[in-house]
Parts: C-alpha cells; sequence; structure tokens
C-alpha cells in the first residue's frame, strides 16, 4: 500500500538522509498511530540496525535480543554476549565499524521498553553518541517510542549527557481527514466523505483503529462490530492504550475522564476539585505527558495568565469510549446501529464533531483564506455564552466559530439567530475588544437557507476538513 501522506515526516527523514552528518532524531508519538511503519516504509526496511524492545520483560532478556539483532549484520565469535547495555552499545560500535555501508542507518524502536530497573540505557546511548557516532558523519540514529513522556524526559530533556543532542524531534501524530480519506481510498474502499466523517469521528486518525474497517459494512456497521459486538477488536483498547503509555496511568484516566463529561474543558483547580487530589509536581507531570501525547489540549485566554489555563479533551477515541464504555462492556452488538438519531447520539456526535475540527484548524485557516495570519486558538465561556471555537487574528479580526453537528442541512431558527447575536454581543463586551469580530458557521452539510441567519458572516461545510 505505501505510505499514506506524512507529507512533514517525509521531508524531514528526507533531509536527515541527506545531511553531511551524523544525526541523532527522536521519533515519538501515542500507540498504534504509525511511527514503526512509517520508518520501516520510508526506508524500506534498509538498515543497518534494526532492534525494538520488548514489553515488560527483564534486562537479560532484552539484551538477549538485542545481541541476537546484532548478529545478523556481524558473525557470532567476533562480539562478546553483553550483560550490560554499555557492552551491547560496545558492542553495536564495533559492528558498525566493520559494516560498508556508506550511511549507517540504526533504528532503535520502542526504546521506552528497553529501560528495565536499573539498566543504565540511558547512560549507554550517552556513551554511543557522545563519544563515538556524533564526530562521524555517517550515522543516523533513529530511536523511537510510544511513551511519549519517557522519549522527553530521558532524551530530549535529558540533562546531563545528552542534553541538547537531538539533532531532530519528529512528533508522529494521527491521520488527518484527508490523509485517512487517501487511506481507505487506497484499499478500495467507496466510502463518501460522511461516512468518513463518522468513523473519524468514533476512531480519530488512528492508522491502527482504521485497519480493522471493513469496505463492505456502512461506517456504522463497522463501529458497531469494532466496539460493541462480542470480540469486539477494540473493546480493550481503551486501557491498553493507557497502559503502554504511561507506568502508573490511574491519574491519567481519571483526567480523560473528567473531561470528557466536560466539551467546554476545564481549569487546573476544577480536575483537582473532581479527581480530590492535592496539587502539586505529580499532578503536572500528568496534565503535561496527556498534553504531548495528544489526548488533551490546554489553551488560555490571551487577555489571561496562564496559571488560568483550560484543558480540553481532544481524542476521539477517548471521548467515544468515555461515553459509551457501559454499552462496550455489556456487548450489545446491536446498540450502535439502534442509538443513531438518540439524543445520547447527537450528544455525542456534537462533541466528537467539535474535537475533528479543533484538529483540523489549519484547515479551516485554509478554507477561510487566512492560512499566513497569525492566530491565537482558544474555546471561550463565560456565565452568558460559549462559543466553541475562536481564531484572534492578527489582522484585527477575530472570527467566532460555531460548530453544529447535522446529518441534514442546518436550519437557523429565530430564537437560534437570537442566540447567536447573543454571543457576538457578549464576546465582544466581556472581552472588550475592539478587533471586527465576524460569527462563521460550521456545519456537516452547511446551511439549509440564509433565512435568520443575519448574524452569519459566512458558513463552511465538513468538507473544508478534508483539505
Amino acid at each position: 500500500m505505501g505510505l499514506i501522506g506524512r507529507n512533514f515526516e517525509k521531508q524531514e527523514l528526507n533531509e536527515l538522509l541527506n545531511s553531511n552528518k551524523s544525526e541523532f532524531i527522536l521519533l515519538y508519538g501515542r500507540r498504534r498511530v504509525g511511527k514503526t511503519y512509517l520508518i520501516k516504509e520510508y526506508f524500506k526496511h534498509q538498515f543497518t540496525f534494526y532492534t525494538t524492545g520488548l514489553a515488560n520483560k527483564k534486562l537479560a532478556v532484552q539484551l538477549s535480543n538485542f545481541s541476537e539483532d546484532l548478529k545478523k549484520i556481524v558473525s557470532n565469535h567476533e562480539l562478546e554476549e553483553p550483560t550490560s547495555w554499555m557492552q551491547a552499545f560496545k558492542n553495536l560500535i564495533r559492528a558498525l565499524e566493520k559494516s560498508e555501508d556508506i550511511v549507517k542507518l540504526v533504528f532503535i524502536d520502542e526504546l521506552p521498553w528497553m529501560d528495565t530497573k536499573n539498566s543504565d540505557l540511558i547512560t549507554a546511548v550517552d556513551y554511543f553518541w557522545n563519544k563515538w557516532a556524533s564526530g562521524r558523519k555517517d550515522i543516523k540514529l533513529i530511536v523511537c517510542g510510544s511513551s511519549a513522556s519517557w522519549m522527553i524526559k530521558n532524551i530530549l530533556k535529558n540533562n546531563q549527557g545528552l542534553y541538547n543532542r537531538v539533532t531532530r524531534k519528529i512528533k508522529v501524530k494521527p491521520f488527518t481527514l484527508s490523509e485517512t480519506q487517501e487511506y481507505f481510498i487506497s484499499k478500495g474502499f467507496n466510502f463518501d466523505n460522511y461516512q468518513i466523517m463518522e468513523l473519524y469521528m468514533a476512531l480519530g486518525g488512528i492508522p491502527y483503529y482504521l485497519d480493522f474497517v471493513s469496505k463492505n459494512q456502512s461506517a456504522a456497521q463497522n463501529i458497531n462490530r469494532l466496539f460493541f459486538s462480542e470480540n469486539a477488536p477494540l473493546k480493550n483498547e481503551y486501557k491498553m492504550l493507557f497502559a503502554s503509555l504511561f507506568k502508573k496511568y490511574d491519574k491519567h484516566i481519571l483526567i480523560i475522564e473528567a473531561l470528557a463529561n466536560k466539551k467546554k474543558g476545564l481549569q487546573r483547580s476544577e480536575i483537582l476539585d473532581i479527581m480530590k487530589m492535592s496539587d502539586g509536581g505529580t499532578f503536572t507531570k500528568v496534565l503535561e505527558e496527556l498534553v504531548e501525547s495528544d489526548f488533551i489540549r490546554k489553551f488560555s485566554y490571551p487577555q489571561k495568565k496562564t496559571r488560568n489555563s483550560i484543558y480540553q479533551l481532544v481524542d476521539n477515541f477517548t471521548l467515544f469510549y468515555n461515553n459509551f464504555k457501559d454499552q462496550i462492556d455489556k456487548e450489545n452488538s446491536n446498540f450502535w446501529t439502534n442509538a443513531i438519531g438518540t439524543p445520547t447520539f447527537y450528544t455525542w456526535a456534537g462533541n466528537a464533531f467539535e474535537i475533528v475540527a479543533i484538529s483540523h484548524i489549519e484547515q479551516i485557516k485554509n478554507a477561510l483564506g487566512i492560512s499566513g495570519i497569525q492566530t491565537d486558538i482558544y474555546a471561550w465561556s463565560s456565565q452568558n455564552a460559549q462559543i466553541d471555537l475562536v481564531i484572534d487574528r492578527k489582522d484585527n479580526v477575530i472570527n467566532l466559530i460555531e460548530i453544529k453537528y447535522s446529518e441534514h442541512p442546518y436550519k437557523i431558527s429565530k430564537d437560534y439567530d437570537l442566540k447567536l447575536r447573543n454571543k457576538i454581543a457578549s464576546y465582544k463586551e466581556e472581552n472588550k475588544t475592539n478587533k471586527s469580530v465576524w460569527l462563521i458557521f460550521l456545519t456537516t452539510f452547511g446551511l439549509s437557507s440564509m433565512a435568520n441567519a443575519g448574524a452569519v458572516h459566512s458558513e463552511l461545510k465538513a468538507e473544508v476538513l478534508f483539505g
């Protein structure tokens, strides 16, 4: 099938491959996002050395696995069997020195799994890079891992030997809607944009999840099978997802659960109140890990200080699971097809569609013709009104984005028109802005007519998110 999308990542990899120096590349992203597939496909499996860490295995097993992979490029009798990571990486150096490859491509996958208790793995990586590889011009070291927090703490923000040694950082993100569409086309699917949108609202742009989708079933049938049927493929994925990313993940899940019930997000103090947890470094670390792993986003109003930051859930898969986990546990195989059109469905769909829009800000800006303009992006709420998405522009215009999910062209009633006008007035009054404030209406299929739409400056359809 080849690589779908990933244009930025491919450009970065091409540049590092052709640079005239050794490169230390940090590649990270959440579980199932396609990190390993990206590297293997881009380099056509042509590695001088490739190994991967093993989940939940002790040091001896990790070393043995590393050594067995090393024996694929050098004969057994030339290397001592390692009893430490330092010895293992010294063996790697000897093997690479014997390699005739002009560019020596070293790919170490799931590095965090190799870091068992008291293993001194980071010391060995430090030795390999600083004592040997960095002084050469032919080494391209790619280290990869799903545990974003481990990668950032131990490699990117290492305050000892590996401080400031990473030459390139590549964060692999979920597919956009356009990439998801391209993915399905490459597999011979005949889904229209609405079917793709419905799947994306439940699964997000995670390639591993998308791979379970059958082209012979509708989006609704696929969701039924993936989550609610007997032996549903994604039934147990939720806890496995967090367990693979974070060693102690209970607090991470509690924060996700709290945010799943609050569409507009919560302040730090509000999350602490819900969790009945004291503030401190541990809580800060958990929040940072969730932000870095793309489960939540952090934003603040431009006129307020950072301490008033809002945290908002922006991961479609975790939102879906938390909305319907009771039914997932019951294995109600017909739940989803029966749920469509119910208030429960529309509550979820409205929130999910909003998350999709938030994750496609660049596509929205492009559709508005403001892709090159500096902006502040946030949601806004007060006692009087709520705005789904605010694009505060450097050119003295503020776009208030009203986001509505609908299965048909949306009709604005007189009452709703009045509500929209009050939203604009409340925003202007409470923010004391002198900028022009334009209301943009983003909905699935657009507006049915412009009757009662006097408050709307312009409209966008969901198809712009596929841009």
